[in-house]
């Protein structure tokens, strides 16, 4: 199920029912290491996590991939997909978390691409962005993890030893503005990232530790 609407209202929203150090609590207490692979964010979001006091524990680093010889050669994206579902696709935004965690040596990877302006971009309409979530299968299986609800999967079943799936946002530009269109898509993709990963986190059954304050 995708998630619709203003790009700013979306990015507002997220931040206000999202904690960052809540996230980094959360992987830290239960031994989840996490790793970004960043196409149109192009840093953001690694960023945004990276300002949580005690994130060097979980984070151990991110890809900017914003050019297709990267994502085929750093994240090991099919070069075959990306030919056929260009860059902006569910199942590469996937691929990019997966090869990201998988390079990184990570538990859990995610992913943002999209089309941030001020143009449509191989058929994909300003404000079109898939995050890409991927879990070692057998961490999601000791921790009782699942992909969220609204999330598409892409390979639940464990037989190629991840958990994987992807979450579109449908973001309408919220000014014509190109500098501040951009900045606001761009934001709205990092909180949904956020928002995807502690969803991811929350799907524990009841009577696994809280987070440690």
């Amino acid at each position: 199920m995708p998630v619709e609407g203003d790009a700013e209202n979306v990015a507002e929203h997220a931040e206000r029912t999202t904690d960052p150090v809540e996230i980094v609590q959360r992987c830290a207490h239960r031994g989840i290491t996490l790793v970004t692979a960043e196409s149109l964010t192009a840093g953001s979001l690694a960023a945004r996590i990276a300002d949580v006091p005690g994130a060097s524990a979980v984070l151990l680093g991110g890809v900017v991939a914003y050019c297709n010889e990267v994502k085929q050669n750093q994240l090991s994206v099919s070069p075959e997909l990306l030919e056929e579902k260009g860059a902006v696709d569910p199942v590469v935004a996937a691929s990019m978390a997966q090869g990201a965690a998988e390079h990184l040596g990570a538990d859990l990877g995610i992913a943002t691409t999209g089309v941030a302006g001020p143009a449509p971009h191989q058929g994909k309409d300003v404000g079109t962005v898939y995050l890409g979530l991927a879990c070692r299968g057998e961490v999601a299986e000791r921790l009782s993890l699942s992909l969220p609800e609204h999330a598409e999967p892409h390979s639940d079943d464990g037989t190629q030893g991840w958990l994987t799936g992807s979450l579109l946002l449908d973001l309408s530009p919220s000014t014509e503005d190109v500098d501040n269109m951009r900045a606001a898509i761009r934001q709205a993709s990092v909180e949904g990232a956020l928002k995807l990963i502690e969803d991811f986190l929350l799907t524990e059954p009841a009577g696994l530790p809280e987070a440690v304050e």
